[in-house]
């Protein structure tokens, strides 16, 4: 009896040691790594940070002529390889840490981007996003973008392949 009175004692020396959470808010320490979150206008629906993600939350999903990118965060291991990946800085993480909801649907946030359609086939191939980047990037200024740029940028790959291939094979058979 004698050492449980001297462990209350010891305790009661003590103070409070836990925090008074949930009724005080707390302060996240400086670069905490929270709920990723992602800006849906500088969003290109590149996939990176898709193929980056240890829990596989993000997931791109081609329509007819749209791409989501959407992200569940219920899988979310905070890792942050999604925001280092990120070529435009759309995917930032937050200080937001307190995720729990009672509806699971609550928990996911999705981007919707129009695609571009191959010249040749139809099919949609790359974001319009994806593209403009690549012609900003890749272009001089002085170069008009509708006429000067290869047509080939408009083309799908497999299109671009099929092109490629032909022109190889009648070179060799020519040649």
């Amino acid at each position: 009896m004698l050492s449980k009175i001297k462990e209350a004692l010891i305790c009661l020396r003590a103070g409070r040691v836990t925090l008074p959470y949930p009724f005080v808010p707390l302060k996240a320490p400086p670069r905490f790594r929270g709920r990723p979150t992602i800006d849906g206008a500088k969003c290109i629906g590149c996939g990176a940070c898709a193929e980056v993600c240890p829990p596989r939350l993000i997931e791109v999903n081609d329509a007819a002529s749209t791409r989501t990118v959407e992200l569940n965060y219920s899988r979310c291991t905070y890792c942050a390889r999604c925001q280092e990946i990120c070529p435009t800085g759309a995917m930032t993480c937050t200080e937001d840490f307190e995720m729990a909801t009672a509806d699971r649907k609550n928990l996911t946030v999705s981007v919707q981007l129009d695609m571009v359609h191959c010249e040749t086939c139809g099919k949609a191939f790359m974001t319009k996003r994806m593209l403009d980047k690549m012609l900003t990037e890749f272009c001089p200024p002085w170069m008009n973008k509708k006429i000067d740029v290869p047509k080939w940028l408009w083309q799908c790959p497999q299109c671009r392949l099929d092109k490629t291939g032909s022109v190889i094979e009648g070179s060799i058979k020519n040649g």
